[in-house]
């Protein structure tokens, strides 16, 4: 009998793992939701056009967690006191609630639970023709770049040209980290960067920034 393909097997464990996550999470959503409101103007969500497998553009979905209009003023979070990050926003920033509301782009197929963090396309065409390997992929809610740069917007704060510092160190190594599993697209890596990063978010003390 002929085995599932591993990405037939990856999708089915991103619906199962989406769906349930927003089941469970559906209550704390509500509430969530109503705090974002009372706390500042501007919608729930905040969508962000980001790139996508094959170079597709998407609709990425976060709980907003910065005063409307923002992105105007920079694209790039630099330091935990960025005067755009709400009081709200500051709290669903720091154990990655925001990030949540992803879930609905792995259950419609734009994103998978485990892959590259999708970048906007600003920073995609600045991709070599070998960078630009992981569009071959679905990008992913968590990825090894996630993990290594969790205190990224620390670094950022701390470069006299955030920007610069990204394009040129940070970017680059993020790649690189995240071709690490595109060669290598197993379940067990796909569970292994999945346990990290809870341990990453539940356990901050313990996890480890490479």
């Amino acid at each position: 009998m002929k085995r599932p393909s591993p990405n037939i097997v990856t999708r089915f464990l991103d619906i199962c793992f989406a769906s349930a996550g927003l089941l469970v999470f559906l209550p704390f959503g509500i509430l969530i939701a109503i705090w974002i409101k009372l706390d500042s103007r501007g919608p729930v969500f905040y969508k962000q056009v980001r790139v996508g497998k094959n170079g597709k553009d998407f609709r990425l979905i976060k709980f907003r967690s910065m005063s409307s209009g923002s992105d105007k003023k920079g694209l790039l979070t630099v330091g935990g006191n960025d005067s755009r990050i709400t009081s709200a926003g500051s709290i669903l920033r720091k154990y990655k609630v925001d990030e949540i509301p992803q879930l609905m782009n792995v259950l419609t197929g734009d994103m998978s639970m485990v892959g590259p963090r999708p970048e906007v396309r600003k920073y995609v065409q600045l991709y070599t023709e070998e960078q630009k390997q992981i569009l071959k992929v679905k990008p992913g809610i968590t990825d090894l770049a996630s993990i290594t740069y969790k205190n990224e917007n620390e670094m950022l704060a701390g470069s006299l040209d955030p920007e610069q510092t990204y394009i040129q160190y940070i970017l680059p190594h993020k790649i690189q980290l995240n071709m690490n599993y595109i060669n290598n697209p197993s379940l067990q890596n796909y569970f292994s960067i999945t346990l990290k990063t809870i341990s990453r978010v539940f356990f901050k003390r313990s996890a480890h920034a490479g």
